[in-house]
Parts: structure tokens; sequence; C-alpha cells
């Protein structure tokens, strides 16, 4: 379970506006949420704060295939990214860094900016605290969730192969 505040954001947001392409000359995690949104939200790098939630609208991580954009996220102290639907390859690179999202369209209508939000991935449920409403998810498969638990693919492939050593 998680807990944060939501930073809500509308549709289409781009790989180029979560992590511009100017600052894609390394891939060092801490460096990349330094600049986080920065082209879309300058305020978002000074309002951030660890475990906080990213809910948006349609086509979320539309763009680019570049693994830059949820590292971003990730680093910046993002907790889940929820949106009413996410851009197919942002959604795998996601899962492949180990960034929690979920698609509930319900829940983005009913959270706005600022609302506590929390999130238990095991069921799907998105609970706003400040409204006192609770949204349903489709949770992850088993597998996958346990690509999140252990930070993403490459970690949940080296456990495995050393579970079998």
């Amino acid at each position: 379970m998680i807990k944060g505040n939501a930073i809500k954001y509308g549709d289409n947001v781009d790989t180029d506006v979560i992590i511009p392409a100017r600052y894609l000359n390394t891939s060092e995690p801490s460096e990349l949420a330094r600049h986080c949104m920065e082209d879309l939200d300058a305020t978002f790098k000074d309002r951030v704060k660890p475990g906080d939630i990213i809910v948006a609208g349609k086509n979320f991580g539309c763009g680019s295939s570049r693994e830059h954009a949820p590292i971003a996220i990730k680093a910046s102290g993002i907790s889940c990214v929820i949106a009413r639907t996410f851009a197919r390859i942002f959604y795998r690179n996601a899962i492949n860094i180990g960034l929690p999202i979920l698609e509930c369209p319900e829940a983005v209508d009913g959270i706005d900016d600022g609302d506590v939000v929390s999130v238990d991935f095991n069921t799907g449920v998105i609970y706003n605290e400040t409204k006192n409403l609770t949204f349903h998810a489709a949770p992850f498969p088993e597998f996958i969730q346990e690509i999140i638990k252990h930070d993403g693919l490459i970690n949940y492939v080296k456990a495995q192969v050393n579970k079998n050593v």
C-alpha cells in the first residue's frame, strides 16, 4: 500500500515533457529527476515529495520509446502513476523499471490535484482520502507485481536465477 498527494495532469503527456530531450545525454536517475516535467510544470520538482502520485488523462507517456521518462518519474519520488490510459511502450517501460502504474478512468475523474490518495496494488483499490471515494483498477497479475516489488525486470530476473542456482 502506498499513500501520497496527487499531482494531476491532462491528456497526451508525452515523453518529451516528462523528460526533455536536451537531458537525454545522461541516464543517471537523480539527474533525470531534477528535470522531470519541467517543460510541462515548472513547479513539479519543488512540490513533488516521496510517495506522491501522478494522476493523468489518456495516452500518458506517448511519444518516444525511451526508458528515461519512467526513470525520471520514479527517481523524482513518484510512487505510482494512475491514468485513464497509457501509451503502450510507456506502460511496458514502466513495468520494466519497476514503476507502478494503474489504468482507472473513474479514479482520474474523481481525484483532483493535491488530494491525498492511497493505492493497494494487490487489490487494485484506489482510495481518495480527501473525498472519501473508492475506485477499482484491475490489479496486475502476480508476476508483474513481483517485477515491481523487485524494483524492475532486471532485478526480478536476477532473483529468479539466484533462486534456481
